[in-house]
């Protein structure tokens, strides 16, 4: 086993994902405690050049036609021969749809240890986030490759951006795969684009119910902004999928995130940390979401929304 740390970069459509960068952060801060180097693990078809731009010490790029989208099948069979043959300090993996789909079950395969939910490097040790953000746990490496899955929160996507790593071509293989994509289906057209709004009005549990989102509407009318949700209300069917925000939904960055009734599970949190202004309203004082809003209010949304209506009708 080396000192290298590996970070597994999570693409889609030609696009690296923002916890890549997140990722490649955090492992700088493994790595200083190791004394390895930063490792981009790139697989792709053709993908190359999104090897540019990461803050990483060098990037191995694998690269084949089946790899060309993401496929659990290819990428577990590829990275397992990958991480075997190289033995990583650790190897981290997006706490995403992708990134869990291949970690757990390369930990299985593999026989490696691994650490869920880490937010933070610490004094050499994984920082992890559970109990919906509401319980901190550190965890010490084991004596072998380790497996991380990381979250985003405790890292910006700015501090793993800017490098030029050398990239060095690696044979994998992913013959003989009993998974293929053979479609790729665009998410249906959203009424509203929620990721080019600079104000949101985002609703979780606490609305309620379903009438109650008209007052949100009413809010974010009069604050030239858009409705947007957590799971819980897309789950109902009381907003259309595009306006979620989180793991499973939508990346935004607006510039004023009004969090109302939501818990801020790290599924959530994924989709706006990076808002340039948060501000959280829930009668629960330990809510996850005060841990990263700039601003909160321990009161009952409902009382605060009649508060800002009012005083944007008299503006």
């Amino acid at each position: 086993m080396n000192n290298d740390i590996y970070v597994v970069i999570e693409h889609v459509r030609e696009q690296v994902a923002d916890i890549s960068y997140i990722m490649l952060a955090a492992a700088h801060d493994l790595a200083q405690e190791t004394g390895g180097e930063v490792v981009g693990v790139l697989l792709g078809n053709d993908a190359q050049a999104l090897a540019d731009n990461m803050v990483a010490d060098k990037v191995l790029y694998g690269d084949d036609p089946a790899l060309a989208e993401f496929s659990s099948d290819a990428y577990t069979k590829a990275l397992a021969g990958l991480i075997s043959e190289n033995e990583p300090r650790a190897v981290f993996f997006g706490s995403t749809t992708i990134g869990t789909d291949v970690a757990g079950v390369l930990s299985a395969r593999l026989d490696f240890p691994m650490v869920s939910s880490c937010l933070k490097i610490a004094d050499g040790k994984v920082v992890s986030q559970i109990c919906g953000g509401k319980i901190m746990a550190e965890s010490e490496l084991a004596d072998m490759t380790t497996i991380i899955t990381v979250i985003p929160g405790g890292y910006k996507p700015e501090e793993g951006q800017g490098g030029s790593p050398e990239v060095t071509p690696v044979s994998v293989n992913v013959a003989d795969l009993k998974v293929t994509l053979r479609e790729y289906i665009e998410p249906e057209v959203a009424d509203v684009d929620i990721t080019t709004e600079n104000v949101l009005i985002a609703i979780g549990r606490g609305i309620q119910t379903e009438d109650n989102i008209e007052l949100a509407e009413e809010l974010a009318e009069l604050m030239d902004g858009a409705v947007c949700a957590s799971r819980p209300v897309v789950d109902q069917g009381w907003l259309p999928t595009p306006r979620m925000v989180g793991k499973s939904g939508q990346l935004v960055k607006p510039k004023l995130y009004l969090a109302l009734g939501i818990s801020g599970a790290p599924e959530h949190v994924e989709g706006m940390a990076d808002a340039e202004n948060i501000i959280a309203v829930n009668i629960d004082p330990g809510a996850p979401i005060f841990d990263i809003a700039k601003y909160g209010a321990e009161v009952d949304l409902f009382d605060l929304i009649d508060c800002l209506l009012e005083a944007l009708e008299d503006a």
